[in-house]
């Protein structure tokens, strides 16, 4: 039953290749690059919906999905968005903390906190 929400083919290999992998980490990659060239969080979100017509054009011409699907493909667009924010954040918390190390000190991968004075 959740499989079918997520994928159409008959493996889950197949999503995860594609979806996760492919599509996920090209959009990590495209967060990554938005932060490090200082653009708002927001570009993430249109760069993802880019990717997941990506993602669904694999899925059509290399595994013969379907290409025109609104349901799939908004589930590998929320992927696509959802690995590009952890991209994005990620970079942005090591732009924080190597540029202003005077202020700024880690707080987790995805985090940065203002260092005490």
């Amino acid at each position: 039953m959740i499989g079918q929400l997520l994928y159409e083919e008959e493996s889950v290999g197949v999503f995860l290749l594609v979806t996760v992998i492919l599509g996920g980490g090209a959009a990590a990659l495209a967060g990554r690059a938005i932060a490090t060239t200082w653009r708002p969080w927001w570009q993430v979100i249109a760069y993802g919906f880019i990717l997941g017509f990506a993602v669904r054009f694999i899925h059509f011409s290399v595994f013969g999905g379907t290409l025109v699907s609104a349901h799939y493909y908004l589930v590998d667009s929320a992927v696509c968005v959802a690995f590009g924010f952890l991209g994005f954040r990620a970079a942005r918390a090591s732009q924080m903390v190597v540029q202003y190390r005077w202020l700024n000190e880690p707080a987790g991968l995805l985090r940065w906190r203002r260092k005490p004075r």
